[in-house]
Formats: C-alpha cells, structure tokens, sequence
C-alpha cells in the first residue's frame, strides 16, 4: 500500500508540476505575488498533490475491485429489475458524492447569487447520470450498437439547444464535462467491465467502454430540461 503511494504521489507531481511552476512564474512577473501569497499557493498544492495522490491509490486498493465486483454480480443474478435500479443507485449515487459537482455549485451561488439553485442542479445532474448510465448498461446487455445510443443523445441536445436559455445552456454544457472527474470515471469504468466480463460474446473493449462518454451526456440534456422548466 505504501509503495502504491509513493508511486501515486511521484506520477502526480509529475504532472501538476509543469502548471504549479507556471502559475509561480506568473504571480512573481504577472501580478506581483507576495511571499505570504506564493508561500499559501504552494502549501495549497502540496495539498491537492498529496490529497489526488491518496485519492487514487484508494481507488485502485478499493473502488475499482468493487465497482468491478458489482458490476458482474449484477449480471450473474440475472434480474434485470435488480440490474437497472442498482445500476441507476450507482450512478446517481457516485454523482452526488463527486467533488466537481461540488466546486460547480459552490460557483453557480457565487456567480448567479442562488439564481441557478445548486441543490436542485446537483439532484438533476445525479438523476440524468443514472437514467443515461442504465441505459448504457441495458445497450450491452441486450446488444444494442453504442453509435444508436450517441446518435439519440446528440439529437436530443441538438432539439433542445434552441428551447434552452443562454445561462441555463452554458451550464449544462459545463456540467456534462465537469462530472466526468475523479470519482466518476474509475467507477462507471469499473461497472462497465464488470458486466462486460460475465456476459457471452461480449468484448471488454468495444462493449465496457463508451458509459463515461454517456454519462457526460446526460447532464447536458438534464440540465438542459431544467432550464426549460425554470423559463
């Protein structure tokens, strides 16, 4: 465990260095950054080093075998009323606790002053991410092409896009790219090969795949219908 996260903590600074180096040059050049303020940046992303490091060895030691366990226990009983309400729990679930839901929130209140509420956004966003995530689930049970899937989902943002209000818009279309973090993508994964692995003449690969890119989908078009309903 402890060499999982040293490994985990030396790949990510490997890759936030590059941007902490450059947010440092630019407060000293730029905006002429006190030592107390480049000293609580750097302590702020010591931080996010040390937390995304711990975050994802957990997810390896923990998450992923059981997303993956869940996953195939689901398609072993063989109930598909057990399959589509567990796999809806799963996604609405992993979508509240997900922490770029979160920060999305904490801004909206921010910037729109409870205008666009957090609280119901977060309950739709959740609610849209598991309807589209069981409907991935049920395309690689009973065979149905991803393309179909993508096809309808486009179409349908598409059909909205002009109903939909400029605010609500630009919100739905961040929201489908900010729940696709941390938490969110190790765990739809997880769920997609692990039904994948128990199911015959199914591909890992071609059919366990493709349910982020879903579940990125269905904030787009929830979000969307909520801007709707609150014009």
């Amino acid at each position: 465990m402890l060499q999982g996260i040293r490994e985990a903590i030396v790949e990510v600074v490997q890759a936030v260095l590059p941007i902490i180096l450059i947010i440092v040059v630019l407060e000293i050049v730029v905006l002429r950054a006190t030592p107390p303020d480049l000293l609580l940046f750097l302590l702020g992303s010591v931080m996010v080093v040390l937390g995304i490091a711990l975050f994802l060895s957990g997810v390896k030691a923990g998450l992923l075998p059981i997303g993956e366990a869940i996953g195939s226990e689901f398609s072993v009983r063989g109930s598909l009323a057990l399959i589509i309400a567990g796999t809806f729990l799963f996604g609405f679930l992993t979508i509240v606790a997900e922490p770029n839901i979160r920060v999305l929130g904490e801004m909206l209140d921010t910037v729109t002053g409870g205008g666009i509420p957090s609280g119901p956004l977060t309950l739709v966003i959740a609610v849209s991410v598991g309807f589209i995530v069981t409907a991935g689930v049920l395309r690689i049970i009973f065979g149905v092409p991803l393309a179909y899937l993508y096809a309808v989902s486009y179409a349908a943002v598409i059909v909205l896009a002009p109903f939909t209000s400029p605010d609500f818009l630009a919100v739905a279309v961040d929201a489908g790219g900010i729940t696709t973090g941390l938490l969110t993508i190790p765990i739809i994964l997880a769920l997609g090969t692990g039904i994948t692995s128990v199911l015959a003449g199914r591909s890992a690969l071609t059919d366990g795949f493709g349910l982020v890119g879903l579940a990125s989908l269905g904030p787009i078009l929830g979000v969307m219908l909520m801007g709707m309903v609150y014009s």
